[in-house]
């Protein structure tokens, strides 16, 4: 039998979650949960490089959590806290940036895009606009990972270059401090296919940066008007239809069960229904799955409700797990 891994999923706080993170992070992440360690962490420190309003920041950190739970996130099972409940986070990010090449971190992603695009506006400063929490990212990513000593880290394929970084570091302190105490190397857990990816509302990838999402919990009356206005083309309800370039099928075929999708395929191809018809169909398999988790959703985000609690003791846990990495750390390096 193999041995049980632990996974580590760190998570946006960068509000309420869409369709798109639902389908291609939280239910693979649910799934993970079952048979394996689990943590996830709310990222409300990297938040910091962008998100300047403190009550926004509060808010957006307990509708995220807020959200993870309604949808069955089970934290008698798993471990789930804030990155800013776990302080040593921040001392084993000062410790790998004394092992971290600055090259290396000039070569990030994020940090080469920021540049690229103050070239590109004629900026004579390639630097400008760039904070250091942007720069030094891939740092403090390797140490919520490496803290916990994670060997899976479930990311989409537009981060794996952090998993790759994360691995570098722990191979750099392993070879100077390995006889000591060496990291577990972590990799990534990226989805599979074009399956993994939701279309947005415009047909492209479901995202917030296009503003062409379907948040998960919005209400009722609203998520039918959004539904209402996903484009479609002018063919007539009695002329047959093409379901596959068919924006409020594809998204149908994600939620509906098979007997449903198949039904509504053959009557869209037969010319027995319209785009207004299938857009119901749409907003209330839409409803009928997410219908429940929405009522949970806003009991977790009322005041005085047990979400605080909740992420206070996953913030206990987690504290317990970092306390002995930090100590075999310390020893290694000398400062004990």
């Amino acid at each position: 039998m193999a041995a049980t891994k632990t996974y580590l999923t760190g998570i946006q706080t960068s509000g309420m979650p869409h369709l798109g993170n639902y389908y291609g992070a939280i239910q693979p992440a649910l799934a993970a949960a079952e048979s394996n360690d689990t943590l996830y962490f709310l990222a409300d420190y990297h938040s910091l490089n962008s998100v300047k309003e403190p009550a926004r920041l509060r808010e957006d950190v307990r509708s995220v959590a807020a959200t993870w739970l309604a949808c069955g996130l089970d934290p008698e099972r798993t471990v789930l806290y804030r990155q800013s409940g776990v302080p040593e986070v921040f001392e084993l990010a000062t410790v790998l940036a004394s092992v971290t090449a600055k090259g290396l971190m000039n070569r990030a992603h994020a940090y080469k895009a920021a540049r690229d695009r103050n070239e590109a506006a004629g900026s004579t400063e390639l630097d400008a606009g760039i904070n250091m929490g942007l720069f030094n990212y891939p740092i403090l990513m390797a140490a919520d990972i490496l803290l916990m000593e994670a060997d899976v880290v479930p990311v989409g394929r537009d981060q794996a270059q952090h998993i790759e970084y994360t691995a570098d570091i722990a191979r750099a302190f392993n070879h100077l401090y390995g006889d000591a105490y060496s990291f577990p190397v972590p990799e990534g857990a990226y989805p599979q296919g074009e399956g993994s990816v939701l279309p947005g509302v415009d047909g492209r990838k479901m995202s917030k940066s296009y503003d062409n999402h379907i948040p998960l919990f919005m209400a009722e009356n609203r998520l039918k008007k959004l539904v209402r206005r996903i484009p479609t083309d002018s063919t007539p309800v009695e002329e047959p239809k093409d379901p596959g370039s068919s924006v409020p099928f594809q998204l149908l075929a994600y939620f509906a069960d098979a007997e449903r999708t198949d039904g509504v395929r053959k009557r869209l191809e037969a010319g027995g229904m319209g785009w207004g018809e299938l857009k119901n169909e749409l907003f209330e398999t839409i409803n009928d799955r997410f219908g429940p988790m929405r009522e949970r959703y806003e009991q977790l985000v009322a005041p005085g409700s047990e979400l605080d609690d909740i992420l206070e003791a996953g913030a206990a846990r987690a504290r317990g797990r970092a306390a002995a990495t930090m100590a075999k750390v310390r020893r290694a390096i000398g400062i004990d």
